[in-house]
């Protein structure tokens, strides 16, 4: 079996055969394939075709070695589990298409470890760079502690505080205040914020946004409830506990800082006798996932734009790999929008705002060492 592929290994054409056929140097056909930029497009033809007439395969490890990175983006995500997360992974894969690039996915569970293993992986095989979602500052700090310096890391659903990383993050302070906005615009008065670990920089943002609406209203009460973390089964739990009031009419809006979270709670509400959604109390989530869409009671949300995140992501990447001196780091912030669906109005609007348009993309200089 060895001597059949040593014999199959010299049958195929090498880099020698081509550079023969179309009378050019062994660089030339190297540029070629790696720096196509620098062979004019007259000879870049010629190597082309030649390249075709012999069938001839470049041997990818060689060619990340000569470029100095392979033709590919690698995508770290917390959870695959949660359909935002799927979003990002198809704009990244579009734009990724768009640069004639290839797109390796990993799922981590936010398991540092796992990450700290990924980082490593993608930095062995010279990828172009590398995109990966975070949720908070003390995963962003135990990561930029293991991330090599290199390939260029660019951070989703995070903007670094220190300008050492590319991001495309999302104003989530304004989806909070525009699921408290909503809530209040249709007459509810007494709120409840189902918010989550306060260490999830995204849930702190969306409460803070949330009360600040709020404040602007003074005929309006509100208070926050903190389950243990942010899925269905907390939901589920935290509406059995909202219920009663919701029956005596402390209760009127409820906004969940996940659509996992709206979900369970609306699960919880639809077993409480004469509870009705969304006559007694409207429900507001977050996130526009599979959970907005599958619910029993289509689930009024604030959407992300998933897609766009990890488009920019991706072409973020591309800038930064392709750069020659100083690089200019930057954050992007994108909005996201208010999708109305029949937990908050019985009847909401067909038409929605769709998500995605930048709410602000700020340039900043790396320093001089560029990536930490």
């Amino acid at each position: 079996m060895a001597q059949d592929d040593a014999r199959a290994a010299r049958d195929r054409p090498a880099m020698e055969d081509v550079a023969a056929l179309a009378g050019v140097s062994l660089g030339t056909v190297s540029n070629v394939l790696n720096h196509p930029y620098r062979v004019t497009a007259r000879t870049r033809e010629r190597v082309q075709r030649a390249i075709a007439e012999l069938n001839y395969v470049p041997n990818g490890l060689a060619r990340s070695l000569a470029a100095g990175h392979t033709n590919t983006i690698g995508l770290i995500v917390s959870d695959l589990s949660n359909s935002l997360f799927i979003d990002i992974a198809r704009g990244a894969e579009t734009a990724a298409e768009e640069g004639r690039m290839s797109l390796l996915l990993a799922n981590t569970d936010s398991r540092v470890e796992r990450e700290a293993g990924y980082l490593a992986l993608f930095a062995q095989h010279q990828l172009t760079g590398v995109l990966m979602t975070l949720n908070d500052a003390a995963h962003f700090d135990a990561v930029t502690r293991i991330a090599p310096a290199s390939p260029p890391l660019v951070l989703l659903n995070f903007t670094d505080p220190q300008h050492r990383h590319c991001s495309v993050d999302v104003d989530n302070e304004l989806g909070g205040y525009l699921a408290a906005q909503h809530l209040i615009e249709i007459g509810r008065r007494r709120l409840v914020l189902v918010s989550g670990p306060p260490e999830l920089k995204p849930v702190a943002d969306r409460g803070r946004g949330f009360f600040r609406a709020v404040a602007e209203h003074p005929e309006v009460t509100a208070r926050e409830v903190t389950p243990r973390w942010i899925n269905r089964a907390d939901g589920w739990r935290t509406g059995t506990q909202l219920a009663p009031q919701v029956a005596k009419g402390e209760v009127d809006g409820i906004f969940a800082a996940s659509d996992l979270l709206a979900a369970g709670i609306l699960q919880a509400l639809a077993t409480t006798p004469g509870v009705v959604v969304p006559r007694d109390v409207a429900v507001v989530g977050y996130d526009n996932n599979q959970a907005a869409w599958d619910s029993p009671i289509p689930l009024t949300t604030i959407a992300q734009p998933g897609h766009e995140v990890g488009r920019l992501g991706a072409r973020l990447v591309r800038e930064e790999s392709s750069a020659r001196g100083t690089h200019t780091h930057q954050a992007i912030v994108l909005a996201p929008a208010l999708v109305v669906r029949s937990s908050t109005v019985e009847s909401p609007p067909r038409a929605e705002r769709p998500a995605g348009q930048p709410a602000r993309d700020v340039p900043r200089r790396a320093p001089r060492d560029g990536l930490a």
